[in-house]
């Protein structure tokens, strides 16, 4: 285990892992934003943080900074960031906190699975189911800062994206576990293996 957290900070300051830090360090300012000054400017940040997601990987892919720590920590920061802005709409009573719930049920029981894995000296890292659904999750957020005027129009898309996303995230955890398993397995068979790295993002 300590050997596996040793590793995941070894090269850890490169430019992507510096956009993975700032998004991480923007989530509070969204939510300052969101509830103190106004909702239209912690649209601007999450559309930054989004773009800062984009970024980040295509840079480490293309200067060659692939890391375990960028392979983790890069969608933690995707996820903190969606969840904290699904968390925001259902206060506001914008979002039904039904589909929150089940994301944010999803994304706990993937956090103690991804510890229990790191325990094991295995990471599995993200799929792309659940890029996909990261991609409609940041769609139906920004649709969802314009809830009540597309409402006025009939209009919901933001919550049609929104349960496709849901269901997408299943889809992604049911793929995840299949995927730890079969790491898991691999391990433990082959111990001097150890896991082989997957892709950032």
């Amino acid at each position: 285990m300590k050997q596996q957290v040793r590793k995941l900070f070894t090269n850890v300051w490169n430019i992507p892992n510096a956009l993975t830090m700032l998004r991480l360090i923007l989530i509070p300012v969204f939510v300052w934003l969101f509830w103190k000054v106004d909702r239209k400017a912690a649209l601007v940040v999450f559309i930054v943080a989004s773009l800062t997601d984009m970024l980040d990987g295509m840079l480490a892919r293309k200067l060659n900074q692939i890391t375990d720590f960028g392979k983790l920590f890069d969608p933690l920061a995707d996820k903190l960031m969606v969840i904290t802005a699904l968390v925001c709409q259902g206060l506001a009573g914008v979002l039904p906190w039904s589909a929150i719930a089940i994301v944010a049920c999803k994304e706990l029981m993937m956090l103690l699975g991804g510890a229990f894995m790191l325990s094991r000296n295995v990471v599995v890292y993200a799929n792309y189911a659940g890029k996909t659904a990261q991609v409609f999750f940041i769609a139906s957020l920004i649709l969802s800062f314009f809830h009540e005027e597309l409402a006025a129009r009939g209009i919901r898309l933001d919550l049609i994206l929104l349960w496709i996303s849901v269901g997408l995230s299943i889809v992604a955890m049911i793929t995840y576990i299949v995927g730890a398993v079969k790491s898991l397995d691999r391990t433990e068979s082959h111990p001097e293996r150890g896991d082989r790295p997957g892709r950032q993002g």
